[in-house]
């Protein structure tokens, strides 16, 4: 694996992680405003994507950051539900729906492995 991949992908992560802990103070630094209300929820969102794609990546089999990404950007959006109260008609079935695909990925990634 080239240097240039891994600095990327450790580069994206920790971008990642930041915006997932706290979108105010990377949207400050990167674009000179914060990031309040539905911007820091888009952001942490992006975040979780980020974090994906450096674990895809990542040396490993690239499944691996589809099933985390699937699975995290449903927890935080079913967090947005029922912690911050940010619902629309959608949000219930992307919630459903990232569970069940990552769930397809999961099995086909341990399927790939058995063999």
């Amino acid at each position: 694996m080239s240097k240039a991949l891994v600095f990327a992908a450790v580069a994206e992560t920790l971008t990642g992680l930041a915006l997932l802990i706290d979108p105010v103070l990377v949207g400050g630094l990167l674009l000179g405003q914060e990031l309040a209300g539905l911007a820091a929820a888009v952001a942490r969102v992006a975040g979780v994507a980020l974090i994906g794609l450096g674990v895809a990546c990542w040396p490993g089999p690239p499944i691996l950051g589809m099933v985390i990404y699937g699975v995290s950007v449903a927890l935080i959006l079913a967090y947005f539900g029922m912690v911050e109260g940010m619902t629309g008609v959608m949000l219930w079935p992307a919630v459903i729906l990232h569970l069940i695909l990552s769930a397809f990925l999961a099995r086909a990634a341990i399927n790939r492995t058995r063999g």
